[in-house]
């Protein structure tokens, strides 16, 4: 039964309603700081927790829930004779129910140009210990931090005489040490201010859609976020049109704007099953996208487009004449809408101006581990290319070459590809041998390779691809 609820909490969204559903079911109510005035105002009655310990905050704050009689009122186990007589020896009172959201760490260190004091000041202390200890004896004391749980513990206290049920304290017990690793793993990160490959690695993701499932229909699937997105990117990208996306669209839809994060340039691209069907870079970002979609018009059949551009209106028309899943863009321009409502199948994606931050870590699970290394971000200029040849390209054969170095770093290996007038020709991706990866971009580029630049994603172990080409 629950007689005693501790109150401390950063956001304040709904807890004075359930504050005071709690004070009319006759349950002590102790709070701390800004939760207790808050309370107090609503007519909420409410002890302080210094009233509570005997023992005054200080420090600006940081000293006023860590304390013997806050954590013996949580740790205690009630059916423990021996628990139960230290507690009544030291005048301890149990704590049977804690409501604590923390420090508003998440959002300070997405802000702008937040300094690291701010950040430091925002890492709650009191708060995890408070959750941590409520959550370890779950069997006689519930945690609650998050809003959406006020409803379901009123609904039990209400309906079971002032008691939660086991299974509910120990849903909750489960939610609150998951909060308090995401809490901690955002910390640790922030701080790792070096990007460095530290001994041990902590992340934290937000669990945004579940989804009907995976990449098969057997496979269950949820897509999760950071808390810290600087870039433009699928995860805080708006679907103005369409469905849900998939487990399957959006990896195709990660992979497509990969791509273009590349251009600098007018650039679109045509992805499936994570590979670029068509890409290109041209002066206007109507003509790129028509040179990429007709690069392998067969292949972009059912695929991702995506523009580093606003999508135009004249795009929007072209686009409506073929079948498409997807298409992402900085913005879309007010006279798409109505083009693409006829669509309403197709999704698309507004995913703000195209920016990315240079380090990133690539996370590969493995079973039992997980390979972590930098995002492959290098960018190369013509100064950073040795020419080892008699015949000297000229400076139309390095920009060639610098595009489709660009593109062929997407391609799955083995990964060959022509391209001309920066426009990709011909594209091979994951062959199980180099050669044959060079059979399909010749079969895609109907064999018409004269004057194309071939890019690979790794060197020729033999000399068999070039032959074929040769042929």
């Amino acid at each position: 039964m629950v007689k005693r609820a501790l109150i401390s909490v950063s956001n304040k969204e709904g807890i004075v309603e359930f504050a005071q559903d709690l004070d009319k079911m006759g349950i002590e109510i102790i709070s701390t700081g800004g939760t207790h005035k808050t309370l107090e105002d609503n007519g909420v009655k409410v002890k302080d927790i210094s009233e509570f310990t005997g023992f005054p905050e200080m420090m600006d704050g940081r000293v006023k829930t860590m304390h013997p009689k806050v954590a013996g009122g949580l740790l205690a186990m009630r059916d423990n004779k021996e628990h139960m007589q230290a507690a009544k020896e030291h005048n301890i009172e149990m704590i049977d129910l804690v409501v604590v959201n923390l420090y508003p760490f998440e959002e300070t260190i997405r802000k702008e140009n937040v300094k690291m004091e701010e950040a430091v000041e925002n890492i709650d202390i009191g708060g995890p210990t408070m959750l941590r200890a409520a959550a370890k004896n779950w069997k006689f004391v519930a945690a609650v931090t998050d809003p959406m749980d006020y409803e379901l513990v009123l609904t039990e206290l209400k309906e079971k005489d002032q008691a939660i049920c086991e299974e509910t304290r120990y849903q909750l017990m489960q939610k609150t040490f998951a909060h308090t690793a995401y809490y901690d793993s955002l910390i640790a990160d922030y701080l790792n201010k070096d990007d460095d490959l530290e001994q041990t690695m902590t992340f934290g993701y937000k669990k945004v859609q579940d989804m009907r499932y995976g990449e098969n229909p057997h496979q269950k699937a949820a897509f999760y976020r950071e808390a810290v997105i600087k870039e433009s990117s699928i995860a805080t990208g708006k679907v103005l049109q369409g469905k849900e996306l998939s487990y399957n669209n959006i990896m195709d839809a990660d992979a497509a704007l990969e791509i273009i994060k590349e251009f600098t340039e007018p650039a679109a691209v045509v992805v499936k099953h994570a590979n670029p069907c068509g890409t290109s870079q041209q002066n206007d970002i109507v003509t790129a996208f028509k040179k990429a979609y007709a690069a392998d018009s067969l292949s972009a059949f059912g695929g991702i487009i995506a523009l580093n551009r606003p999508c135009t209106k004249e795009i929007a028309d072209e686009i409506s004449q073929v079948f498409a899943e997807i298409v992402i863009a900085p913005s879309f321009e007010d006279d798409t809408h109505d083009i693409f409502a006829k669509k309403k199948n197709l999704r698309l994606i507004e995913v703000g101006p195209i920016n990315k931050v240079n380090h990133q870590w690539d996370l590969r699970k493995v079973v039992g581990g997980v390979l972590v290394q930098d995002l492959d971000r290098m960018e190369l200029t013509e100064k950073d290319l040795e020419v080892v040849t008699k015949e000297k390209p000229t400076k139309e054969d390095m920009e060639e070459m610098l595009f489709a170095w660009k593109v062929i770093k997407h391609v799955k290996s083995n990964g060959i590809l022509f391209t001309r007038d920066k426009t990709t020709v011909g594209v091979g991706a994951g062959q199980m041998s180099r050669v044959d990866s060079t059979k399909v971009a010749l079969m895609k580029a109907d064999n018409d390779v004269e004057g194309c630049i071939l890019a690979s994603d790794a060197f020729f172990p033999f000399r068999d691809s070039i032959d074929e080409i040769a042929d």
